[in-house]
């Protein structure tokens, strides 16, 4: 099965549309699990039983499942007649961003100036969240257990910067924050800060009634919408790139190979919550849920122990995340040799200190789906000066025994509150991923 070239520029128009729609986790699995229903896939619940109807393609054709989990999506396309020790072709991708989130208890405020009181998550660049119109989003848990999705999708905090004539060192020794007392974002005024008050009108909000909402796990995002940026539109510019691009891609191509007969592998995406605080939880990469639902599949259709380990024995993974392209006013901080550049196509990530998982294996599997979507890759490596950061590649192979191999997509301002890429590289990686998933 050849593999065309099935997304271009659309391909990318649709991930900006993606990412203004994925202020969080929760949203970024929602608005994909609708992608993947769209293309035929349907839910399965992990607390009901799986037999071979619920793992193998159905009579109409539609062999895709897929299941979710608070901030994570696996979802997978069982070719019909799959044997039970078929290997499977996973992409793996994470839903997390850096940003500011929510506290236990949120409400604050100090000098008439009611504040949302919040922590840290992951790494953010920090001074990239200073001066800019905020929303709130995220998760939202009822009295009755149930959840809902909440999206206030327009200007309702900022955390301001102090004034350069209250602070003149800053221009010789550079901006200094405290993550505790300079990050906390006001979002109105008054002296009578009351308990609740937050949760209250997140509560109109939703249309919900008073005193329903018992938990929640909310965090902010810039309101600022993606776009194209530069004189011929090459460069797109929005947040959360690391690392929804991936998983957009991912679902882009698990859709365009769903419904292939001729499948040699069980095409799977992976997207996983909190790779950027360690990956250590139910719905990240270093926790069961991607082992648990490969086994189970193998095991609804009929197979042993040992077909499972003959399947995780062919299997490859992906681990697809953005990369760092060379940056013209730091090219310093890069390797001499290993210049990433935007549109220049996806890279490939190597560390011989296993901070990434390829090997000269692995690099084989991806040139050779490259050459045959035709899409030209590129080859990132650190500065021996520098440390690396890593993936949920590592983790993924240790944990499952799986061949992984880390693949992304050049950008520049990685974990600021809004990253930019090059406008033909999204659509090049998810060409990739496609003759990746067919093999």
């Amino acid at each position: 099965m050849s593999a065309p070239h099935r997304l271009d520029r659309g391909h990318t128009d649709d991930l900006m549309t993606f990412l203004a729609a994925s202020p969080t986790p929760y949203h970024a699995v929602a608005n994909a699990a609708e992608r993947l229903e769209k293309a035929g896939f349907r839910q399965v619940s992990e607390t009901d039983a799986w037999d071979a109807e619920t793992s193998e393609a159905s009579a109409s054709g539609s062999g895709g499942k897929y299941v979710l989990r608070g901030g994570a999506i696996i979802a997978w396309y069982v070719p019909e007649g799959a044997a039970p020790h078929t290997p499977y072709r996973i992409v793996g991708a994470h839903t997390d961003s850096p940003n500011l989130r929510v506290k236990p208890l949120p409400d604050l405020g100090a000098h008439g100036w009611r504040q949302v009181a919040v922590e840290i998550y992951g790494g953010p660049l920090m001074n990239s969240w200073l001066d800019r119109d905020l929303g709130l989003a995220g998760r939202l848990t009822l009295r009755d257990g149930s959840t809902r999705l909440v999206n206030v999708d327009r200007p309702l905090l900022r955390v301001p910067q102090l004034a350069i004539h209250l602070d003149r060192a800053v221009s010789a020794e550079g901006l200094k924050l405290d993550k505790q007392r300079h990050m906390q974002p006001i979002w109105g005024l008054g002296n009578d800060v009351r308990d609740g008050d937050l949760i209250a009108f997140l509560e109109e909000e939703s249309g919900l009634g008073a005193g329903e909402v018992t938990g929640w796990d909310l965090m902010t995002h810039s309101v600022e919408a993606p776009a194209y940026l530069g004189r011929g539109k090459e460069l797109v510019a929005g947040p959360r790139m690391d690392n929804l691009l991936s998983v957009h891609a991912g679902v882009a191509a698990l859709t365009a190979v769903a419904g292939g007969s001729k499948l040699p592998y069980i095409p799977v995406l992976a997207a996983f919550d909190h790779e950027e605080n360690g990956s250590q939880s139910d719905t990240g990469a270093d926790g069961p849920l991607l082992g648990g639902i490969l086994e189970r599949s193998v095991f609804a259709r009929g197979g042993s122990y040992e077909d499972r380990a003959r399947a995780f024995a062919g299997t490859v993974c992906l681990s697809s995340d953005t990369g760092h392209a060379v940056h013209p006013n730091y090219a310093e901080r890069h390797d001499p040799t290993h210049h990433p550049r935007v549109n220049g196509g996806p890279i490939l990530k190597v560390n011989v200190n296993n901070r990434y998982a390829t090997d000269g294996s692995g690099r084989a599997v991806w040139a050779a789906a490259c050459e045959k979507a035709g899409v030209p890759f590129q080859s990132f490596v650190s500065n021996n000066s520098m440390p690396c950061g890593t993936t949920i590649g590592p983790i993924t192979a240790a944990r499952h025994g799986i061949k992984t191999v880390d693949i992304g997509v050049a950008i520049l301002s990685m974990h600021s509150v809004r990253e930019l890429c090059g406008a033909d590289d999204p659509h090049l990686l998810a060409n990739a991923l496609v003759a990746f998933l067919e093999g």
